[in-house]
């Protein structure tokens, strides 16, 4: 599939890239990474994303580069969607008509596209990219070694979910000899809070739930906008309920504007927490997952809740 996937590439000239919408850090090293990779093939490539580049990842190399916006204007000759499950997903309107590429790692991930590059063992899309500059005989300067390290090392969880290997690290060596620079790269990322989020956390954390091995946290809306914080804040607040020693599951309830409920899942490795996203419409990986759910709160509880129950 890899070979179909350059066999397109080499066909055409103009590309737009792009994710899923509040794009994570594969989401945004992968589209930097793989938009430098075109243009090292001589072709003319752009990143647009609906929300931008949240703040831990404006470091990053060509991060300046990409466009926010709500549609994708201008004339392309395809899209290639990296670590997103459809179109919809985007939140982007223009793409309907465009002949798309769809590379993803996710085992939901969904063959909606012309070109359906799926690799469910991949640890992150950023490896798939990396692959593909290989393949395609492009040198990983460390421009973009420091995208995709940082793809890497955010999908992993820190190299701390299950399927993390010394396949893992072998491309982790490859980035950091590449020119990627780990310390450098995990202080931005995981030292680099807004105040805003730290008060946050603490609120989410104020409400803490326990039932045996679950634990879940929320904000509301009116938590959100009384400290300041935005959408971005939210990212990786679940991991803190999931920290607590014999936790093996956590669930993350972000209230919505229009009053429905953003649901992060994450495990430890003996609850497949995909398989519970994928029920409401979302997906992801075993250890970290999610969806969106209909309100209030206690219902989106319910719902989430019940069904982790029923297969614990």
């Amino acid at each position: 599939m890899l070979d179909q996937v350059l066999a397109e590439i080499g066909r055409r000239e103009r590309f737009v890239l792009t994710s899923h919408d509040r794009a994570d850090g594969d989401a945004v090293g992968s589209s930097l990474a793989c938009q430098e990779i075109l243009r090292r093939m001589g072709k003319r490539a752009e990143v647009v994303l609906r929300h931008g580049v949240p703040r831990v990842y404006q470091h990053l190399p060509f991060a300046a580069s990409v466009i926010q916006s709500e549609r994708v204007n201008g004339s392309y000759d395809a899209a290639i969607l990296l670590e997103c499950d459809s179109v919809q997903r985007t939140r982007l309107q223009g793409l309907e008509n465009q002949f798309l590429i769809n590379i993803d790692h996710h085992k939901s991930g969904r063959r909606f596209a012309q070109v359906n590059w799926i690799d469910p063992k991949a640890v992150a899309t950023a490896e798939m990219v990396y692959r593909l500059a290989r393949k395609a005989g492009v040198k990983i300067s460390p421009e973009i070694a420091t995208c995709l390290y940082t793809a890497v090392l955010t999908d992993t969880g820190a190299f701390m979910f299950e399927g993390t290997s010394e396949h893992t690290f072998e491309l982790a060596r490859e980035l950091v000899l590449a020119g990627a620079d780990p310390a450098r790269t995990a202080r931005h990322i995981y030292f680099g809070h807004s105040t805003a989020k730290m008060r946050l956390l603490g609120a989410a954390l104020s409400a803490l739930q326990r039932e045996g091995p679950l634990a879940w946290i929320w904000v509301t809306q009116e938590q959100m906008e009384r400290v300041g914080a935005k959408e971005e804040d939210c990212e990786g607040l679940v991991n803190y309920a999931l920290a607590i020693g014999d936790v093996e599951v956590a669930a993350f309830f972000r209230e919505l504007p229009d009053g429905r409920f953003r649901v992060s899942l994450r495990s430890k490795g003996q609850l497949d927490v995909s398989k519970i996203a994928e029920e409401f419409g979302g997906g992801g990986h075993i250890c970290a997952s999610g969806a969106a759910v209909d309100g209030p709160l206690h219902a989106a509880v319910e719902s989430i809740l019940g069904r982790i129950r029923a297969i614990q």
